[in-house]
């Protein structure tokens, strides 16, 4: 477990399986919703993580299923469902570090979605925040990167994004940014690349300046 050595001018967080983790809630309302379409839960449920959720539907190619009016239930149902969301070990005073104005949450969740999980989590909705519904094409698009980038006012090279899925790996990848994958909420059977930087959680990880408008990463 790995952490980059080069400093960096913004921090960019996916939200589930990175900041919180939200993964109980949302396979319980996911696997009501695939039983009821005669699908394979087993098989079907490592799908759903990290893309937007019309996404996920509209893939499957289900006749007689509108991918827009699904996504929408489904939505409403994972709102209802956020008694058992917490935050990542380390997350909230992590963040709590960081710079205003230099970091902001990337999100394939909409965001009355992504709000209400956050507030369940006990973790602060920064500015500059990207959900769903701010970019035509999600994850593993880079669009929703190179967005947070923008509104923070730096390239996407000069940012390091915090991931946990392939889909915003991939994203992030092709936005330019380096990455640090999450393990909390992995498997036994997830395998990360043994060239990527990857830490379990936040716990004793710090920020330091490094120069003007500039940090890196460190451990206590």
């Amino acid at each position: 477990m790995t952490l980059p050595t080069r400093s960096y001018a913004a921090f960019l967080f996916d939200m589930d399986g990175t900041i919180l983790t939200s993964i109980a809630s949302a396979e319980r309302t996911w696997t009501a919703w695939a039983i009821a379409h005669g699908l394979d839960v087993a098989t079907f449920l490592p799908t759903i993580h990290g893309v937007q959720s019309v996404e996920t539907v509209r893939r499957l190619g289900l006749p007689g299923v509108d991918p827009v009016v699904e996504a929408a239930a489904i939505t409403a149902a994972e709102m209802e469902d956020v008694g058992d969301i917490t935050p990542i070990r380390g997350a909230a005073d992590f963040l709590a570090t960081l710079p205003a104005g230099r970091w902001t949450i990337v999100t394939s969740a909409p965001r009355a979605l992504a709000e209400r999980r956050l507030a369940a989590a006990g973790l602060a909705i920064p500015a500059q925040f990207i959900a769903a519904e701010d970019v035509a094409n999600g994850k593993p698009a880079p669009d929703c990167f190179l967005l947070a980038a923008e509104r923070l006012g730096v390239p996407a090279s000069d940012c390091l994004v915090f991931e946990d899925a392939p889909a915003g790996i991939a994203a992030a990848d092709a936005a330019g940014s380096d990455v640090v994958v999450i393990t909390a909420t992995h498997g036994p059977d997830h395998r990360v690349d043994a060239a990527r930087h990857a830490i379990v959680d936040y716990d004793g990880v710090e920020l330091t300046a490094d120069g003007p408008g500039r940090w890196r990463l460190g451990r206590e």
